[in-house]
C-alpha cells in the first residue's frame, strides 16, 4: 500500500463521502465507496498505524518485557485504569489502547461503565477477539415477538447476501453446523477441537441435545482463497500474536484487508489525528455539508466538506458527534425528531463462568495456539424456549486445556519434587462463560455532560447504564445450568462464579444501540438502510444502529450492515434522491 499521498491534513476539496472512523465499519465503508468510484475521505481521531511497520511488539516473547507483560501498577493507575479491564490489555498491547486521561467520561455514582478505546487508524480491528457469527431470523424478530424494544426494520433475508459478501472477503473459519439459531455462512475450514473438547461435545449431544457445541467461528485464514492472497494475506500461523498486530494479515483488520483495497483505487484520502467535533449542516437544504474537526496535536480547527457522511466511529463515538451537533431546525437534538438519540444503550452481560476437570486424556497434550475456542449458541432463541423468570437467553463460549507451569508455579512447594511437578501438565479443565442478551431500555442512555469537557473542548459523554433484573436472573441461571451440565457429564472439581458488579456494562466491548434504526421515524433515528430519517445524506452504520443486542458477537453484522448501506447510498446518489 502506497502511503506517500494517502494522508492529508488541510483540504479544500469537497469529497463524495466522508467516513468518520477507521475500524471494522469505517474500513468497509471506505472500501465500498472507493471501489464504486466515490472520492472518499476517512477521518480518524487517533494516530497513523501502518500495517507491519507499526507493530513494535510483534514477535517478542514475554521474557523480553521488564515485567513479563504485566503493566506496572502506577502506570495503570495513571493512564489505564479503565483500559486495563480489557482481556487484550498488557505490556505488549498497551500502545493500541487509549490513555484514560485523554478520553474521560462520567457515570452516575454506583453505575459504572467500561468504555474501551482504541483510537488509532484501524481502531479496535487491531485488538478485537475476531469471533464472527451471523444474527438469525429469531434475533431480528425477537423485539416484535416478546414486546421488548421496537421491531427491527430488516429481517435475516435482507442481510444474508451481505453476510456472504463480507465473509468471502474477510475470511471466516467455521463449520457447517446446520442450526436454525446460528445460520451457516461462507466459511473457510474450522479450527479443530482437541480430544477433551470432542469428548465433552459428544456428552453434551447425548444429554443436552438442545445445546449443540461447535467450533468457534473466527476471522482467521485457515485456508486462504485467491481473494485473501490478493490482499497480501496468508494462512494463520497460530502464534498467539493477534492483539500485537499481525504482519501475515492472517486475521482480519482494517490495515490488512479493507484499507489496502480502498487505497488501491486511488480514490481514498485519510486524515488521522483529526477529532471530529460536530457535523456541518445546511438549514436551507437539510443536508450535511461536512464535518468540523480539531487537530489532535495542535488543537487547531479545520473543516472537511462532503456530499455524504457515514458515521462509523463506534456506538458511543458516533452518538457523541450527533449529540454535539446543533441546528435551529432540530430543537429536540440533531437528527433526533424521535427523541431516541442516546437511548437504549446495550452490551452483552458477560459475568457467568464455570470450569471443571475432564477425566482422562492424560496421554495427550494440546499443541499450538488455536485462536478460537468452542461455542454453544443461544438455546433460548424464541419465546417458547424462554426459561422461567426472564426473557431472551445467552450463548456460551469456552474450551478445554491442560494447566502448565504458568499456573502451577503459584502452588506451594520446594525442592526437586516441586520443580518436577511444575513441568508436568495438569489435568484437562473445561470452561464455559455466558454471553447474554441485554434488553433495550430507554433509561440506559448517554448524554453530554453539562460542564465537563475533554482535552479538545468537547463535552464529555455521561453514560448511565446498568444491568436490569432480567440480565441478573439470566446470569444466575447460566451458572446454575453450567453446574448441571458439568455434573451430568461427569466432570469433577467444578468451580462456578457470577458477579454482575465485577463486570459492568461495556465489559464485553459489544456496546450497541443509541442511534437505533426502525420503520417509524417517531420511534427511531435511522431507517432500514442506516439512513437518518431526518437528514437524507447522513448514515450511521456501526453498533449504534442496533435495535437489540442478540447474543452473538456483533462485528460481522456491523460489516454487513455497512456494506449494504453503502450500496444503497450509492444507488440513491446515482438516482439523485440524495
Amino acid at each position: 500500500m502506497q502511503t506517500d499521498d494517502l494522508f492529508i491534513s488541510e483540504s479544500n476539496e469537497t469529497f463524495d463521502v466522508i467516513v468518520v472512523g477507521s475500524g471494522v465499519t469505517g474500513g468497509w465503508a471506505a472500501k465500498e465507496f472507493t471501489e464504486k468510484g466515490f472520492k472518499t475521505l476517512m477521518v480518524e481521531r487517533g494516530r497513523k498505524i501502518e500495517h507491519r511497520k507499526d507493530y513494535p511488539t510483534e514477535g517478542k516473547g514475554p521474557w523480553q518485557f521488564p515485567n513479563r507483560t504485566k503493566v506496572p501498577l502506577k502506570e495503570v493507575e495513571d493512564k489505564y485504569r479503565i483500559q486495563q479491564r480489557c482481556y487484550a490489555f498488557n505490556d505488549m498491547t498497551k500502545h493500541f489502547f487509549g490513555n484514560d486521561k485523554d478520553y474521560p467520561y462520567s457515570t452516575p455514582e454506583n453505575k459504572d461503565f467500561t468504555w474501551i478505546r482504541s483510537n488509532q487508524l484501524g481502531g479496535k480491528s487491531l485488538t478485537w477477539a475476531r469471533q464472527s457469527y451471523r444474527m438469525s431470523e429469531f434475533d431480528f424478530q425477537a423485539n416484535k415477538r416478546d414486546g421488548h424494544g421496537i421491531d427491527w426494520p430488516i429481517r435475516y433475508k435482507d442481510l444474508a447476501p451481505w453476510y456472504s459478501y463480507v465473509e468471502r472477503f474477510v475470511g471466516i473459519a467455521g463449520g457447517k453446523d446446520n442450526l436454525p439459531q446460528l445460520p451457516d455462512g461462507e466459511h473457510l475450514p474450522p479450527f479443530e477441537l482437541n480430544s477433551a473438547e470432542k469428548h465433552v461435545q459428544a456428552l453434551f449431544a447425548q444429554h443436552f441435545p438442545d445445546r449443540p457445541m461447535v467450533a468457534g467461528r473466527c476471522a482467521h485464514l485457515t485456508k486462504p482463497t485467491q481473494i485473501h492472497m490478493q490482499q497480501g494475506r496468508i494462512q494463520c500461523q497460530a502464534r498467539n500474536e493477534c492483539q500485537k498486530g499481525c504482519s501475515f494479515g492472517a486475521y482480519f483488520s482494517t490495515q490488512s484487508s479493507t484499507l489496502p483495497a480502498a487505497a488501491k483505487t486511488g480514490l481514498l484520502k485519510i486524515a488521522t489525528d483529526s477529532v471530529v467535533h460536530s457535523l456541518m449542516y445546511s438549514e436551507k437544504d437539510n443536508r450535511i455539508t461536512g464535518i468540523n474537526v480539531i487537530d489532535a496535536k495542535t488543537k487547531k480547527t479545520r473543516e472537511y466538506k462532503a456530499k455524504l457522511v457515514f458515521l462509523c466511529a463506534s456506538t458511543l463515538g458516533s452518538t457523541q458527534v450527533l449529540l454535539n451537533t446543533n441546528a435551529k431546525s432540530h430543537p429536540n437534538g440533531f437528527a433526533n425528531s424521535s427523541g431516541a438519540l442516546g437511548h437504549y444503550l446495550m452490551d452483552h452481560c458477560f459475568h457467568a463462568y464455570a470450569e471443571g476437570t475432564v477425566e482422562g486424556f492424560l496421554d495427550e497434550y494440546h499443541s499450538g495456539r488455536r485462536p478460537t475456542g468452542i461455542y454453544i449458541p443461544n438455546f433460548q432463541y424464541e419465546p417458547s424456549r424462554y426459561r422461567k423468570g426472564y426473557v431472551r437467553g445467552y450463548a456460551m463460549g469456552g474450551g478445554a486445556s491442560r494447566g502448565d507451569w504458568r499456573g502451577r508455579s503459584h502452588q506451594d512447594g520446594i525442592g526437586i519434587n516441586y520443580k518436577e511437578s511444575i513441568i508436568r501438565p495438569g489435568p484437562w479443565r473445561f470452561n464455559l462463560y455466558a454471553q447474554g442478551e441485554m434488553l433495550p431500555r430507554y433509561e440506559n442512555m448517554v448524554s453530554l455532560h453539562q460542564t465537563k469537557k475533554d482535552a479538545w473542548g468537547i463535552p464529555q459523554l455521561h453514560i448511565e447504564c446498568e444491568w436490569s433484573d432480567n440480565e441478573r436472573l439470566m446470569m444466575a441461571d447460566a451458572v446454575s445450568e453450567f453446574e448441571k451440565m458439568f455434573t451430568k457429564i461427569g466432570m469433577t472439581d467444578i468451580f462456578t462464579a457470577s458477579n454482575p458488579d465485577s463486570a459492568p456494562p461495556g465489559s464485553a466491548i459489544h456496546e450497541v444501540g443509541t442511534v437505533r434504526m426502525g420503520n417509524d421515524p417517531k420511534e427511531s433515528v435511522l431507517n432500514g438502510f442506516n439512513q437518518s430519517h431526518d437528514i437524507p445524506n447522513l448514515f450511521v452504520t456501526d453498533g449504534a444502529s442496533y435495535c437489540s443486542s442478540a447474543t452473538v458477537n456483533p462485528s460481522l453484522t456491523f460489516m454487513a450492515l455497512t456494506a449494504r448501506a453503502a450500496d444503497y447510498a450509492v444507488n440513491e446518489v446515482k438516482n439523485r434522491r440524495i
